[in-house]
């Protein structure tokens, strides 16, 4: 039986993760253990709502509150758990890694490396880890001729953020040398749906947000898109379903994938909003655009995501108006019950 160690698991992408964890392969996990700075369970609430109340008094899930800083309290909580697989999720996002990049150093890149070399010491070993990159570790899309951007590709990150992430895939790829173990690097995009409303890449949310406050209120919150251009997209069940994947499937090796997604312009994701909006009878409460300021996308778009499905085939990628109307939904019941705030 697996036991998994999860940092960051009280975030967005984090909460969806467990989730994915325990209703995907949970009869092949003995408990999952989120390590986070924040003892917050909002984000994991969204997706389990009253039943994870029941996974943590059964044991399954477990929390401990760890700052990937304090390296005496994390090297304790991981020999006392033993875990058998790890998901790094834990980072600074971007706007914070340029606020404050002394602080996005120590947890992204130093954090990183700690966490790396104290597991190298666990007995017994760990089965698999698995880092959360990003397409951040790419350059702009003028830098690549073909129709798609593959791993292979050369990489030339355009902040801090992105810098920190190919540091942290060439960790990985040394953490694997050394240790033997199955190693794998996520790297995604744009990520939306519930509880994505933080971070660069959180406007395409934000819209979706904005649009279900002003309807719950009868009237227009206004949102405008700070950049424009093209943007790939995932859904976010899809982001958690491949972190849960790559974690619990066969595989061997060190590698890093691209998660499935898909390439359309800014203006069209909120086109599609307005055409789900207007299907669902809320259209008048929509007030949306691109900024007059609006600056060209930093990150790149078009990525090749075969290798993800040659490797792990089966993982999902929703199309984006499904998303976009799940997100819509989703969002709508839990603005009734008060979990929803501009």
């Amino acid at each position: 039986m697996a036991k998994v160690f999860i940092t960051g698991g009280t975030g967005c992408i984090g909460a969806v993760t467990v989730y994915q964890l325990i209703t995907h392969y949970g009869d092949e996990i003995e408990q999952v253990l989120i390590a986070s700075r924040s003892s917050s369970v909002e984000q994991l609430e969204i997706w389990f709502g009253e039943s994870l109340t029941r996974y943590v008094d059964e044991g399954k899930i477990a929390f401990a509150q760890v700052d990937l800083g304090d390296h005496q309290s994390l090297q304790s909580t991981l020999e006392t758990f033993r875990p058998t697989h790890v998901i790094h999720l834990g980072a600074l996002q971007s706007p914070d890694c340029a606020s404050n990049p002394e602080k996005g150093l120590a947890v992204n890149l130093a954090g990183t490396m700690s966490l790396f070399n104290m597991i190298e010491s666990l007995d017994p070993p760990l089965e698999r880890f698995v880092f959360a990159s990003s397409g951040a570790v790419y350059g702009k899309r003028a830098m690549y001729p073909e129709a798609t951007v593959s791993e292979n590709a050369q990489l030339s990150p355009p902040n801090l953020y992105g810098v920190w992430k190919v540091a942290g895939e060439h960790l990985a790829t040394l953490f694997h040398e050394k240790t033997g173990i199955p190693t794998v690097s996520l790297r995604l995009n744009t990520t939306f749906g519930p509880g994505r409303d933080q971070g660069t890449t959180s406007a395409p949310t934000k819209v979706m947000k904005s649009l279900v406050l002003g309807a719950n209120e009868g009237k227009t919150v206004p949102f405008e898109m700070p950049y424009r251009g093209r943007e790939n997209y995932h859904y976010v069940e899809d982001v958690g379903a491949h972190f849960a994947g790559v974690c619990m499937l066969p595989f061997d090796g060190c590698q890093a994938f691209n998660i499935k997604g898909k390439t359309i312009e800014v203006s069209r994701f909120l086109e599609m909003v307005e055409e789900i909006a207007d299907e669902l009878g809320i259209a008048q409460f929509l007030e949306t655009g691109i900024a007059e300021t609006a600056t060209p996308n930093l990150f790149i778009c078009d990525l090749d995501d075969s290798a993800v499905e040659k490797q792990f085939p089966g993982l999902p990628r929703t199309p984006i108006d499904d998303g976009i109307r799940k997100t819509i939904e989703r969002f709508r019941v839990m603005v009734t019950k008060g979990r929803v705030k501009i």
